[in-house]
């Protein structure tokens, strides 16, 4: 059970979800980081008073440590910053929720003093997954996952004696706000369009992903590095209701599920409280209201990046790497209205012509990362 946590990415909206938690638990906050909102970090802090407060951009930290001038809070910048959030002696938990590839650095270094991981930044094991995954065992760290669908994986399985008892891992995915469209009409959707998720409340860049899904991809690969199992035996649905989370599959035939309301509260909960479960903010689901629960198939043509992603976890190396930075870099593109919706899927494609590397090192896998950036800045 935790009692002091560090949240990486707290002004977003897990980490805002993650302090709702903590107040409901009577958690103590150790360290909150952001990227530069000093408005909403300065009024964390004085709701929390953490030991640490960390923005990323330095002239933001300035600004922050004039503001907190009359506290004792110290304040920190940059990746140094979150190094120290994450690596903090007073947590004893730290919640990765930044997004992207910033999270990968601050993971490992809280898995080598041993924290628990709340993973709630999937990219770190789709850009490193077997790096991060052989460190944890090492180290002996635990890692939680908080995304909604491996937080339902990892409870079906809690009963699990044997991995070879699972046929498949059965992810399911709203489908996003163009669900069911051609490719002729999504040419056209704008930002504006894609950040209308029917079900989730979350960041923009999460938001977009799942318009266009790649977010059910990286999610396949963050599964496949969390369980050990190989891509044929990772899949996903589309699930519109968004009231089973995902499934496994076992080799007996027997399926089994979790379900609840779309809230984020309930996998962050257990990623603090495991193995118990106690209170949680989040309102229980009421199954005579959530009406009737349909599945599909996903249509991989009209959403290339699902099967790009399925390719890269197939290549394997730095492939899943270069394909997420290129994502990254295409989605904040994107998001300037500078590019198209399928200018996504065409940065990633071109970044998985580069090079492959197989069992890279960390700094295979930075150098990779800022080569697709870079195709995806010239696209």
């Amino acid at each position: 059970m935790t009692k002091a946590i560090s949240i990486l990415g707290s002004t977003g909206s897990i980490g805002r979800q993650t302090l709702d938690v903590a107040d409901d638990l009577g958690l103590r906050v150790a360290a909150l980081s952001a990227n530069r909102d000093v408005d909403r970090m300065e009024a964390q802090c004085r709701r929390y008073r953490p030991e640490l407060a960390v923005l990323m951009e330095e002239s933001a930290a300035k600004a922050l440590k004039v503001r907190l001038a009359d506290t004792t809070i110290r304040v920190a910048s940059g990746m140094d910053g979150l190094l120290e959030a994450a690596t903090l002696p007073g947590a004893d938990t730290v919640v990765t929720a930044v997004s992207g590839m910033i999270g990968l650095r601050p993971t490992l270094a809280a898995i080598r003093e041993r924290k628990r991981i709340a993973l709630a930044n999937k990219e770190t094991l789709v850009c490193a997954g077997e790096l991060v995954m052989q460190e944890a065992a090492r180290c002996g760290a635990e890692i939680i996952p908080v995304d909604s669908e491996h937080s339902a994986i990892f409870q079906c399985l809690m009963g699990c004696r044997d991995q070879k008892e699972v046929r498949r891992l059965i992810l399911t995915c709203s489908g996003g706000p163009f669900f069911g469209m051609t490719r002729e009409a999504l040419a056209g959707k704008t930002k504006d369009d894609a950040l209308k998720h029917p079900n989730w409340k979350m960041g923009p860049k999460i938001t977009v992903d799942c318009a266009t899904l790649m977010n059910k991809g990286l999610e396949v690969i963050e599964a496949m590095r969390l369980y050990g199992l190989p891509l044929e035996q990772v899949t996903a649905i589309i699930h519109r209701q968004s009231v089973i989370h995902s499934l496994v599959e076992f080799v007996d035939g027997a399926v089994m599920a979790q379900l609840g309301v779309p809230d984020m509260r309930i996998p962050i909960g257990l990623a603090m409280t495991y193995p118990a479960r106690l209170h949680n903010p989040a309102p229980a689901l009421d199954l005579l209201a959530c009406g009737n629960l349909n599945f599909a198939e996903i249509d991989e043509a009209a959403f290339p990046c699902f099967a790009l992603a399925k390719q890269a976890a197939r290549i394997g190396g730095t492939a899943c790497a270069a394909m997420n930075a290129a994502n990254e870099a295409a989605v904040a593109r994107y998001l300037r209205d500078e590019i198209g919706f399928y200018d996504i899927p065409a940065a990633v494609e071109r970044a998985l012509t580069l090079p492959v590397m197989q069992n890279p090192t960390l700094n295979d896998i930075l150098a990779i990362d800022a080569e697709a950036r870079r195709i995806a800045a010239a696209l």
